[in-house]
């Protein structure tokens, strides 16, 4: 079966990373095609916008998009619309991509690696279910002023349908991993984090299999640091989202091995869906060929799941990263004394992905 693919590589590392995730996506489905496209600064230099009509179309034409990272310098003050990143926003509006979906895991050879004790870290494995499209970020905004000076207004806003949807997303994966949900808001101070925690309960009477527990957002960030493996799904709003996804990144030690997914269907269901590493463009490093391209991978891995409906690629990729990461070779950012290039690093996954698959032929086979 052909799967089309829109890749967007974007700005600084991500011409890198992309390439590279599309190398190990080739390896792992060959018949998947990728259409190329300009995204952010990149496009802003060759079409005076940062999402051209041809990526919108390469996107609408494709089964998902391969993403790899926006922004530049020398944008600080252009109007939101026409800085680099209003292409990533604009693309989660125009697709409706509710759900993003953060994995936490802390591979084994890199705890050391964490700023908490390898002893807590070990074995870390969650994910963050972040509402993507509602909250902050997308009320009404005001600067105004009045007798007492100039001021600002974010409105906070959720509907009871988008937090049922999202609530549904997070049990529906919880119950393809352990089968815990963490619902993490703020209901002590905020109306809408009542509203939230009000339908997380009425949605979990569907899911009797499933254990939910309400959690403050202050104690989550705290419970994150004191005991990140207690942690399977957290399930909360944007911003709340926004900032538990980066801390949880960290805890594992890098947010070179931190993918991300953007999806406007549940996980049962294959949708169209945003796939990209977190680790940003990376100025300092872009060109290079020293960037880490295990999250960038590991968010092909996650597009082939959810939008492709090959779970079976999926696992084999997702393997190949960790034995990559386990026995070597690293890039530099995990190495400090032999350290990999971006390609090497590549090549290393490309390989252990073929190991795997003649190792599950030999198995089907009885050798």
């Amino acid at each position: 079966m052909t799967h089309r693919v829109a890749v967007l590589p974007g700005d600084g590392i991500g011409p890198e990373v992309t390439a590279a995730a599309v190398r190990v996506l080739h390896a792992a489905l060959p018949a998947c095609t990728v259409t190329e496209a300009p995204v952010g600064a990149t496009a802003i230099a060759s079409h005076g916008k940062p999402l051209p009509d041809e990526t919108l179309h390469a996107a609408r034409t494709s089964d998902a998009i391969l993403f790899g990272a926006v922004g530049g310098p020398g944008f600080d003050d252009v109007p939101p619309a026409q800085r680099p990143e209003s292409a990533l926003l604009a693309l989660r509006k125009t697709f409706g991509l509710y759900a993003n979906v953060r994995p936490a895991r802390a591979f084994a050879g890199l705890e050391h690696r964490s700023p908490l004790r390898p002893e807590l870290v070990t074995g870390m494995d969650c994910v963050i279910v972040r509402e993507l499209t509602g909250g902050l970020y997308f009320g009404p905004k005001t600067i105004e002023r009045d007798d007492l000076g100039v001021h600002a207004t974010e409105t906070l806003t959720y509907h009871d349908f988008e937090i049922e949807r999202i609530a549904r997303f997070a049990f529906d994966l919880a119950r393809t991993r352990r089968k815990h949900v963490t619902s993490v808001d703020k209901s002590n101070v905020l109306v809408s984090s009542q509203l939230w925690r009000r339908i997380v309960n009425e949605v979990a009477r569907d899911y009797p299999d499933v254990t939910v527990v309400h959690m403050l957002v202050d104690n989550a960030a705290m419970q994150l640091v004191r005991d990140p493996r207690a942690f399977d799904v957290l399930v909360t709003e944007n911003m709340f989202g926004d900032i538990l996804s980066d801390e949880a990144a960290m805890i594992t030690g890098t947010i070179g091995t931190a993918p991300s997914a953007s999806v406007g269907a549940g996980p049962n269901e294959r949708g169209f869906g945003l796939y990209e590493p977190i680790s940003g463009t990376a100025p300092d490093i872009a060109g290079r060929g020293i960037a880490n391209p295990a999250a960038a991978i590991l968010s092909a891995a996650l597009l082939a799941r959810f939008s492709l409906g090959e779970d079976d690629a999926a696992a084999r990729i997702e393997r190949a990263v960790a034995e990559t990461l386990a026995a070597g070779p690293r890039t530099a950012d995990l190495d400090d004394t032999a350290p990999a290039s971006t390609e090497a690093f590549t090549t290393a996954v490309i390989g252990r992905l073929g190991a795997a698959v003649v190792s599950e032929a030999a198995l089907r086979m009885g050798v």
